[in-house]
């Protein structure tokens, strides 16, 4: 397998993957709809840097360590359920405090109260705490490392073709959720999305507190 070859095989898993939907796709859905078209690309760089930095971390044998060391991954997971649940939990908070949306509904409002950086700090922080992405890139680049060549920077190369790769789906979402935004003038209706955008975070993080319990039940002698 040639370098070409394995980008591009590797292009179609991740490719694959990125089209199914989920906490990432979530996340960005609202910021193009709830606040913002710039605000959400910062939250689509955030993610595209988290899954960029899991793939050096996996190619460096980084993640290696999440997969050999139980108490090493319960960690990470207890870790990112509870990030999760609690910015689930401020999402809803904020929605249905007072009945309107966080921030107001218009976007220069919005924007002033939601910093660029918020919206990047989430996106890396919601991306770096689900260590099932780490276990992704662990699983997967080993099969996509042609003879001959450093694995730290084919990782490097294949994480980027999956950043590339997400960037471009979440560009779709930002077109679609950026528009919709103009036909959304009532504040319940942008008080409903936050509100699923936080029961999504809270299913995450739920779900991910479940697996790192019932991985210390099974280690429990």
């Amino acid at each position: 397998m040639t370098v070409l070859e394995a980008l591009l095989a590797f292009a179609l898993v991740a490719g694959l993957l990125t089209l199914v939907p989920g906490l990432d796709t979530s996340l960005v859905l609202r910021a193009s709809v709830a606040r913002s078209r710039s605000y959400a690309w910062a939250t689509a760089f955030g993610i595209a840097t988290g899954a960029m930095i899991w793939g050096i971390a996996a190619a460096a044998g980084i993640s290696a360590l999440l997969t050999a060391s139980e108490l090493a991954y319960r960690l990470l997971t207890t870790a990112g359920a509870a990030y999760m649940l609690w910015l689930g939990a401020s999402l809803i908070w904020k929605a249905t405090r007072g009945g309107g949306a966080p921030g107001g509904i218009e976007p220069d409002a919005t924007q002033a109260t939601s910093p660029l950086w918020r919206g990047y700090a989430i996106g890396v922080g919601t991306n770096l705490l689900n260590p099932k992405v780490g276990v992704f890139y662990i699983a997967t680049i080993p099969q996509f490392l042609p003879p001959g060549t450093s694995p730290l920077l084919m990782g490097a190369a294949l994480a980027a073709v999956h950043g590339v790769l997400t960037l471009l789906w979440f560009g779709v979402v930002i077109f679609g959720g950026s528009h919709a935004q103009r036909a959304i003038t009532n504040p319940r209706t942008l008080t409903a999305i936050d509100s699923v955008t936080g029961l999504v975070l809270i299913g995450f993080g739920a779900t991910l507190l479940t697996d790192a319990l019932g991985s210390s039940r099974a280690t429990t002698p």
